[in-house]
């Protein structure tokens, strides 16, 4: 899997992000902002900083990251399983 292989920054804590498979739209990231390792983006310069890392990854300066699929399942609504299937496991 490839994963993202576009990102941008968009006002307050929302991204715009393309996937391999071509999807493409924003993604609000507003529920994460102020928890956890995404207290980082209280800085007002640190969520438009974000940029393609390794393998998809979206990534902020201070190690904070997002792994491509759970920002795809976020964009298409699209149940993990079904996109990532876990060899042998049967979707439910």
């Amino acid at each position: 899997m490839k994963g993202a292989v576009g990102v941008a920054a968009r006002d307050g804590f929302i991204m715009w992000g393309r996937f391999d498979d071509g999807a493409e739209g924003v993604i609000d990231l507003g529920d994460l902002a102020g928890r956890a390792v995404f207290q980082a983006w209280g800085d007002r310069l640190a969520f438009p900083s974000l940029r393609m890392g390794e393998g998809g990854a979206v990534e902020w300066p201070g190690g904070v990251d997002l792994c491509p699929e759970a920002l795809y399942v976020r964009l298409t609504g699209q149940p993990r399983a079904e996109r990532f299937p876990v060899p042998g496991v049967a979707p439910a």
